[in-house]
């Protein structure tokens, strides 16, 4: 195909994205009245199997960590966060917790199953409109090739990003969000250029806060009911509801965005575990 054929074909709308570490949420509600039934002896041998076994993946290793966190409110009592490599490890990660007696003391609320995601849209454009000035096809075989090398320098220009230890801040806020999807406002409908510029004003907020708050976002289409979920990690929770806010009055949040519920909750070392759980 000639460049002046390619170049009545359109660009994909799709943004690029690259993918790090896969993100298991498990929010779990404590069976509190069984627990203090049992005796002291029993409680603390429970509590021994469970602080060996999750002690040895609190510690990072090679994007693997998996940490506690005590729940404020009703939704949850504990939520437990794992960073992992690949999906089947965040099973086996899952099924660990489960073969723990702990478990039958744990009645799951929700979870969540997402994996860290890092868009491109600053480049996108620009990727884009190289390769077709190049004479490149969209989504040709060439396309496809030319596109995973430039997935491939980023990805190791950003691993620290995707392969991230869990932030040790003392309070966690974890929520899902959606891109509204409506017949009046579509996210999806809207020019590669206009969500481009949205989303860099709207990261212009979040880089003011980078100081007092660590966010890790990650992509959840296909994998859960809503398309992201996003994990804000600081010393003090108020910065959690200023930044917030302050979103809101940005473009993308305030005409395109659809929140899930809110999580709030503080971090627990493992070794800190039986004075969470103590009766």
């Amino acid at each position: 195909m000639t460049p002046e054929a390619t170049l009545e074909i359109p660009l994909p709308a799709v943004p690029l994205t690259v993918e790090g570490a896969s993100v298991l949420h498990q929010m779990m509600r404590f069976r509190w009245s069984a627990w203090r039934a049992l005796p002291e002896t029993g409680r603390a041998a429970i509590l021994e199997e469970a602080s060996a076994a999750l002690a040895a993946v609190e510690t990072p290793a090679d994007g693997r960590q998996s940490a506690v966190f005590s729940m404020l409110g009703h939704k949850a009592d504990l939520l437990f966060l794992h960073f992992r490599r690949t999906f089947e490890e965040l099973n086996q990660a899952q099924l660990a917790l489960a073969r723990l007696r702990l478990s039958d003391y744990l009645e799951p609320t929700t979870s969540y199953v997402s994996m860290i995601e890092l868009g491109l849209y600053e480049s996108t454009s620009k990727v884009y409109a190289g390769l077709r000035a190049k004479g490149i096809e969209p989504n040709s075989e060439e396309w496809k090739k030319e596109i995973e090398e430039v997935l491939g320098r980023q990805r190791q220009a950003m691993a620290p990003r995707l392969w991230p230890e869990v932030p040790g801040a003392k309070y966690i806020c974890f929520y899902p969000m959606d891109r509204r999807r409506g017949e009046s406002k579509n996210w999806y409908t809207e020019p590669m250029a206009d969500r481009q510029r949205m989303m860099h004003e709207h990261g212009l907020v979040g880089r003011r806060y980078a100081g007092e708050v660590r966010q890790i976002i990650t992509g959840s289409i296909g994998f859960d009911d809503w398309e992201w979920g996003v994990d804000l990690f600081a010393e003090d929770p108020l910065v959690f509801k200023k930044l917030i806010y302050e979103m809101r009055f940005d473009q993308v949040s305030a005409v395109y965005a659809l929140f899930g519920t809110f999580y709030i909750g503080l971090r627990v070392p493992v070794a800190d575990l039986g004075g969470v759980l103590r009766v």
